[in-house]
């Protein structure tokens, strides 16, 4: 079979040399397996034809036959277009292109009979259908029951006239011949559980569906097999580590019962004490700990790291915590010392700014085991810091770093491969993190602290920007502090945004005397620094921004956020923005400022933020809205390179195929019963492809 499927593309009829070529560079489809594999993004319906008098502007599409009557050319130079008139009996309509004019005067015929196929627009009195899908009647387009699959395309594809329908016709081919060699990858037991069509049915109907329900239950039975394999990997990367990775055993509690009686500023939320349950349990099993513990910004992840390191520290080891930026550190650094102090505990800072001396006193006291906590940044990650006992690693804002990165803090304990505690606040969708990060256990702390208020989140139009000043000049007479946040350092000809540099010129005319700091992506870290502290003591009132502040410094103070030109932040940014305020006792506001021009998803967007504050609920639209390829960083882990699978809509397969392959490992680890042979083989032939990143948090 393997080997079937290893052919290179070229070899299959209808595909030459140079087609392969371009489907090699533009598509990266190199051999029968690629281009199989190689599945539609929707389908067209093509089993109905329209009349011309039945058609309507909000139908998607419509497919007509008809006669094309005549065929003219209209407009000067540089501006013409081809219109044809086309007539079914019923009415008539306008075709028209603007692109590859000459090809299509060769290719009409006047009175020839056609099947088009495209999306009406009401213009001018007349319906027309721009760039149609033509081809002249024959007895096989003119049955009904037809799909047309759509796969995505490059423009440089269109342009050698490789387009879905050219796509369609190999893939027949393939089909027509892959037949014996396709091998079922699911069990026997499961396909008959599930109703699930076997494999080579099922990309057969995908490709080339005669009816709903087939293409239903082919997409039903992919989705299954994409997401069963997904979830196998990552649950026996966890059962091995489970297994085969011992963890030290923290178990003492003597300096947190003390920091719980005597210390403890608050009271913990019930989250957090079930948060820093799971970990103690974790810590004190033997096993190396792998956690992910998601939290709303302000929702006090912070202290469940500091008495997760407590535990460590008891248990006679050393806590180290990584954040990505200086600014972050610095903060974990001072929120952190003060408890440490309190207990008797050494913590230092290690940036890249440390200085030698410094850095030279910190190291000797890692390998002496007197310095029991260490935060930093990157700087971390030299081979020079050494510690003599690292019992636990905490990762802040873990999308942002790299997997060799966290690997390099794995090797920083010879003995025992350290305790890990990846911490995000950037919540994502239960889906998602099943997906990505299933080899992790999972916490959340999905309570606020008590006594926090809402902060007002208000959506204005810039014609409203009076009113908007009014209210900030209101707010600073109160002693407050703004941010105003920019999506653009630099104008940009495509967009029609304001940018940085006219914004600060604004807020300055609009805001005489009063003084105001500016910080963005391309200033040197010091001066950002400088910027950010100033805005922190108090010095400047108002801070003019990019999203830089995104992950930033706390700020009481802050008690309004603008955000300029809402519509181009995605919601989990917009979210993160508006989580600069709201951290001290006034109420807050966040004002989303935008033109009158909006998508409907954009329209979403914004209702969202205005709605609610709950970071999960905001990450669940969010994964809706734009899909999971960019949030938190998943593209950077190659995990959700889903073909078919979507995380938005797919939950309950992902609960059904984690639960079986979940079954299946602790029944059959080494899937050795002949029930489970199809797996086995399936993994075998996949298995050089794989990442073996998960190994690492």
């Amino acid at each position: 079979m393997s080997s079937f499927f290893e052919t290179k593309i070229e070899l299959l009829r209808g595909v030459n040399a140079q087609k392969a070529e371009w489907l090699n560079k533009e598509l990266g489809i190199f051999t029968f397996a690629d281009l199989i594999e190689y599945y539609p993004f929707r389908h067209e319906d093509r089993t109905q034809f329209h009349k011309i008098s039945e058609i309507s502007e909000d139908m998607f599409a419509a497919q007509i036959i008809g006669r094309i009557v005549s065929v003219e050319l209209v407009g000067g130079t540089g501006k013409q277009r081809l219109v044809a008139t086309f007539r079914d009996g019923t009415s008539h309509m306008e075709l028209v292109w603007f692109q590859s004019i000459s090809y299509f005067q060769k290719f009409l015929k006047p009175n020839a009979e056609y099947v088009i196929y495209g999306k009406p627009v009401w213009f001018g009195g007349n319906f027309s259908i721009t760039h149609p899908e033509i081809d002249l009647l024959t007895a096989n387009n003119n049955k009904k029951g037809y799909f047309q699959s759509i796969y995505s395309l490059t423009e440089k594809l269109r342009k050698q006239y490789i387009d879905s329908k050219t796509i369609s016709i190999w893939i027949k081919n393939l089909l027509d011949i892959a037949d014996p060699y396709i091998n079922e990858t699911i069990p026997a037991s499961l396909c008959a559980k599930y109703r699930l069509i076997p494999k080579n049915y099922a990309l057969r109907w995908l490709h080339v569906p005669r009816s709903f329900e087939e293409l239903h239950q082919a997409q039903r039975r992919l989705k299954f097999e994409e997401l069963f394999y997904n979830q196998l990997r990552l649950i026996k990367l966890s059962l091995v580590r489970k297994n085969d990775y011992a963890g030290q055993v923290f178990q003492k509690t003597t300096l947190l019962t003390e920091f719980y009686t005597n210390h403890l500023p608050f009271d913990l939320t019930n989250a957090q004490k079930r948060v820093v349950k799971e970990i103690f349990e974790d810590l004190k099993s033997g096993k190396q700990m792998n956690r992910l513990i998601q939290g709303d910004v302000g929702s006090g992840k912070t202290i469940v790291a500091f008495i997760s390191m407590l535990m460590a520290i008891d248990g006679g080891a050393q806590a180290c915590m990584m954040a990505p930026t200086e600014i972050l550190a610095q903060q974990h650094y001072v929120n952190l010392k003060k408890f440490g102090e309190l207990l008797g505990v050494r913590i230092e800072i290690l940036t890249g700014s440390s200085k030698k001396k410094d850095r030279t006193v910190i190291h000797e006291a890692l390998l002496s085991g007197d310095l029991k906590i260490l935060v930093g940044t990157h700087a971390l990650l030299e081979d020079i810091v050494q510690f003599k006992n690292l019992g636990l690693v905490v990762i802040d804002e873990q999308h942002r770093f790299g997997v060799a990165q966290r690997a390099k803090l794995w090797e920083k304990n010879k003995v025992f491969y350290p305790h890990m505690m990846v911490m995000t606040a950037t919540p994502i969708p239960r889906t998602l993190a099943m997906t990505l990060f299933g080899d992790l256990d999972h916490s959340e702390i999905d309570e606020m602290p008590p006594g926090r208020k809402p902060i007002v989140t208000v959506h204005r139009y810039d014609a409203n920007r009076l009113k908007v000043f009014e209210f900030m000049r209101d707010e600073l007479k109160k002693g407050r502090q703004i941010y105003i946040v920019y999506p653009l350092i630099e104008e940009s000809e495509k967009l029609d945004l304001k940018n940085l540099y006219d914004g600060y010129e604004s807020i300055e005319r609009a805001f005489p005397g009063v003084p105001l700091s500016i910080v963005h992506g391309k200033m040197k870290p010091k001066d950002k620094e400088y910027e950010m502290q100033r805005f922190k003591k108090g010095e400047t009132k108002l801070m003019v921004a990019t999203t830089v502040i995104e992950v930033g410094v706390d700020v009481p103070n802050a008690s309004v956020m603008v955000i300029e030109s809402a519509q181009r932040f995605g919601l989990s940014q917009l979210h993160q923005l508006r989580g600069r305020v709201g951290r001290g006792a006034d109420q807050s506001f966040c004002i989303l400022m935008t033109d009158y021009k909006l998508s409907k998803d954009t329209q979403k967007r914004l209702n969202t933020m205005v709605q609610t504050e709950n970071g999960f609920l905001i990450s669940q639209v969010d994964l809706e809205l734009r899909g999971p390829g960019d949030m938190s960083g998943t593209q950077q882990s190659g995990l959700v390179d889903l073909k078919i699978a979507n995380l938005a809509k797919d939950e309950q397969i992902l609960k059904i195929a984690r639960e079986e392959a979940f079954r299946i490992l602790k029944q059959d680890p080494n899937l050795e019963m002949a029930d489970h042979l199809p797996i086995k083989l399936h993994i075998d032939k996949i298995k050089n492809k794989e990442l073996s990143w998960n190994r690492i948090s």
